[in-house]
């Protein structure tokens, strides 16, 4: 590969009178006194009436490298130190070169030049206008030769160890962070904190998490946030609203302010939580149950940084970045009218499901030594299981027969109840016995729920006949989850929470699909019909 250097000619640096010349150093003259670094060729830019400098630059390059090839090019601009003018016609100059780099590697020369125009060349090869590496010399030190040094920087920091290394150890703690510094075992999870550290760190898009109740939406949201204050990117609050709880003139005034006597009771004006949150970050919980008239400015504060409060005629403006929760199915809302595509299609740029707690039966022992650390520094004890009690609340805990409906909202209390049953003492195979039996009767159904047979007008008696009493007790157990989930794949991923971990790439909703498929069934057939209509 032939070597190529960039340089503005030094106006001062590389002047010299004739008598010492050659003996002291000249920047771009240097370049080509080391044997150990040949220059096929200099693209020289000057600026101004210097022409007659470059010309002996030139000439002396020549006597001390023959074999180097100097292109003089002039390019006028009227300030030196104007950035704007100085960035543009060096940026010109690189979109109208003619790179060859399959036979040709550049470097650009930051020695010589206004700090202006160093600063200029520094970012077009950042940016990749200028396709090379940076090379900087510098003047020789006591004893060395009139050449001085020079050393070659490549703006790709992953191409440099020590650096690397920093990066990586800044990105696993920025991963441990999200975690709640918890080491999760779930392949599946960990990819997907990795991808959330990852977009959180370089995006300030809008972010949908998804997930069931107590699956750890708000809590996640909050440590995104955090991360990104500590990496400076972010100045403002954190504001979480939970949106179930807005409803009417509220949810407006709420949200985005009001004026004075905007609507009975509002006795003076108030700024909205969108306001307080400029310059921060919005949590928007259940954002599904929001009314289409908050969803409307809602889309417009997300997309234009602006809105008008309740009673106003005046916009005001907040940046803040949005993250969205739900354990409803938006794209289902939208079909039933009930929420907006255009507002769905802003928000589920980056769209991520937390999977529940029995999702993730292998997370949940480290889950329990943090629900034990986290008890232990609120009430300043330390909290121990007999080993006889571990084992015996973890088989539980990871057994297909704990659903873990609250995820982890039941297993903090779980731990709570447990730690302040045991006072001083370590938690006894008694407490937690009792603690099992107290967490199989939150978990039974409703007698409601026992009564109502879920294959009643899915499939005849005589049709079920046809069947063994296992299987019929199978298909029931299958159509009750499938009816309280809120896809196939969510009901899939219950109903083969174990098997699923023995294969590569488990296809849940395949499997469910084929499962029905025996008994004439499919996914739309067997969902509850629309309250007021029947099954037809």
């Amino acid at each position: 590969m032939r070597n190529v250097v960039l340089s503005l000619l030094g106006t001062t640096l590389d002047r010299a009178p004739d008598g010492v010349r050659w003996e002291r150093w000249r920047p771009t003259v240097s370049l080509f006194q080391h044997e150990d670094f040949l220059i096929d060729r200099l693209e020289l830019i000057v600026n101004g009436p210097h022409r007659e400098l470059a010309d002996q630059v030139a000439s002396d390059i020549r006597m001390v490298s023959p074999e180097s090839e100097v292109r003089i090019h002039s390019i006028p601009w009227q300030d030196a130190w104007d950035f704007e003018e100085v960035y543009g016609s060096l940026m010109d100059f690189c979109q109208s070169y003619a790179f060859n780099r399959d036979e040709e590697q550049y470097l650009a020369h930051l020695t010589t030049g206004t700090h202006v125009a160093q600063i200029c060349l520094f970012l077009l090869t950042e940016s990749r206008h200028f396709p090379g590496r940076l090379i900087q010399s510098s003047p020789p030190q006591r004893h060395q030769s009139i050449a001085g040094r020079y050393s070659i920087i490549d703006l790709d920091l992953s191409r440099y160890d020590s650096i690397a290394a920093r990066f990586h150890k800044q990105s696993m703690d920025g991963l441990a962070f999200l975690k709640n510094g918890i080491a999760t075992r779930n392949k599946e999870f960990n990819h997907l904190v990795e991808e959330i550290e990852k977009v959180a760190i370089h995006s300030h898009a809008p972010i949908l998490i998804l997930g069931p109740t107590g699956s750890g939406k708000t809590q996640l949201a909050k440590r995104i946030y955090a991360l990104k204050r500590s990496r400076n990117q972010i100045s403002g609050e954190f504001i979480a609203i939970n949106c179930a709880t807005l409803r009417g003139d509220t949810a407006m005034a709420t949200l985005f302010g009001h004026t004075k006597n905007a609507f009975t009771g509002a006795a003076s004006k108030r700024d909205g939580l969108l306001i307080s949150a400029n310059g921060g970050m919005v949590f928007l919980d259940e954002i599904g149950e929001l009314g289409l008239d908050e969803q409307a400015t809602l889309l417009q504060a997300v997309e234009e940084k602006r809105f008008r409060p309740l009673g106003s005629d005046m916009e005001v403006t907040s940046d803040f970045q949005v993250i969205a929760g739900t354990n409803r199915d938006l794209q289902h809302c939208v079909r039933a009218g009930t929420f907006r595509a255009d507002l769905l299609a802003r928000i589920n740029l980056w769209t991520y499901r937390l999977p529940g707690l029995r999702e993730r039966p292998e997370d949940i022992e480290p889950n329990i030594l943090f629900e034990c650390q986290r008890f232990e520094e609120s009430h300043g004890r330390k909290i121990q299981f007999s080993q006889e009690a571990h084992k015996a609340y973890l088989a539980f805990a990871t057994s297909p027969g704990a659903s873990w409906d609250g995820n982890f909202r039941d297993l903090t209390a779980s731990i709570t109840r447990m730690a302040t049953l045991a006072g001083p003492h370590r938690i006894s195979p008694e407490i937690v016995q009792n603690e099992i039996s107290r967490l199989r009767k939150s978990w039974l159904p409703t007698s409601h729920d026992h009564d109502h047979d879920p294959l009643v007008g899915l499939i005849s008696g005589a049709d079920l006949a046809q069947f063994d009493l296992f299987d019929q007790m199978q298909l029931r157990e299958t159509v009750r989850v499938c009816q309280s989930c809120e896809s196939i794949s969510d009901a899939g991923r219950q109903l083969f929470q174990v098997s699923r971990l023995q294969k590569s790439s488990p296809n849940d909703a395949n499997r469910l699909s084929k499962f029905l498929k025996r008994f004439n069934l499919d996914w739309k057939s067997i969902q509850p019909a629309p309250m007021g209509k029947s099954r037809g």
